[in-house]
């Protein structure tokens, strides 16, 4: 696997065991004090940090608290019927990975995906390892593991698609998980995505297309953006859904409280994707600030 990106995981890695730390209590930790829980100098640790998010570890412990998820509603919410028009959707390198998808009809999608081949493999990627799925049209499942372990992460896919056949193949979808997780040529392909499931849980992965990275929306908008305003409860069952995280920005689905509710592959999984993308637009803001 690429270098680059086996280096994200590992950094990964020590992101998730400060957030156990941060998540244990109220407290607001030292630099000096995180590093010494986890057995490293003040100075690697800072380097690692700096080198998977771009800014320091007290800033990062900022961005993933919910009172970020609430700044994160005041400051960037993203009203969805207003996003597209206004051009938000079309900000970042993220986003230009899934501008290209199709879906499966529903009578195919009623046959729990028979008569499918459907490729996988684990990779390495940013937020700890990932299992990916994708079929000759285009990705179709991406889980995290690094909270719910691998098997369990692989039962959860093969589950989805119980009538597909399921076949090994990391080469075949590496070009699209190395442009996925930003680790790839800009001329490679673009990522293309191929939504396998019901009806309108199509309509809510395709809202949530629409949120630019380093931005929030609520189950409740999403639910009035796609003409079902009272079908909140779906909404949050269907964004839970979601089997192509990271790419369907799923994570980006908050409370209306600024809570960040619920997450298929593990709340910290959500809160360090959250701080991730929010550092990067602040980063790309301040470079704009400076010119």
């Amino acid at each position: 696997m690429n270098v680059e990106t086996r280096e994200g995981s590992y950094h990964y890695n020590v992101m998730r065991r400060a957030i156990e730390l941060i998540d244990r209590g109220d407290e607001t930790l030292t630099l000096e004090d995180l590093a010494a829980r986890m057995d490293m100098s003040a100075a690697h640790f800072q380097r690692l940090f700096s080198a998977w998010v771009g800014v320091s570890p007290k800033r990062y412990q900022q961005y993933l608290t919910l009172g970020h998820a609430k700044a994160l509603l005041r400051e960037r919410f993203t009203t969805l019927e207003s996003a597209h028009a206004a051009g938000l959707s079309g900000g970042g390198r993220l986003h230009d990975l899934f501008l290209r998808w199709e879906a499966m009809s529903p009578g195919e999608f009623a046959r729990g995906g028979a008569g499918l081949t459907i490729y996988w493999g684990w990779f390495e990627s940013p937020f700890g390892p990932a299992l990916v799925m994708g079929t000759d049209k285009g990705i179709c499942g991406i889980g995290f593991a690094a909270e719910t372990g691998e098997e369990a992460a692989m039962e959860d896919l093969v589950g989805r698609w119980p009538g597909a056949r399921f076949v090994e193949d990391v080469m075949r979808l590496r070009p699209w998980v190395l442009n996925a997780f930003g680790a790839a040529s800009d001329r490679l392909e673009l990522t293309p995505l191929y939504l396998i499931g019901a009806p309108f849980q199509i309509k809510v992965w395709e809202a949530l297309l629409r949120i630019p990275s380093g931005h929030v929306t609520t189950y409740s908008e999403i639910a009035q953006a796609i003409g079902s305003p009272r079908a909140v409860r779906a909404v949050g069952t269907a964004v839970g859904r979601n089997p192509i995280s990271w790419l369907i920005p799923c994570h980006r689905a908050l409370r209306k409280s600024g809570g960040l509710g619920g997450y298929h592959w593990g709340l910290p999984v959500k809160r360090a994707l959250l701080a991730y993308e929010s550092a990067r637009v602040e980063g790309r803001e301040e470079e704009v600030a400076a010119l």
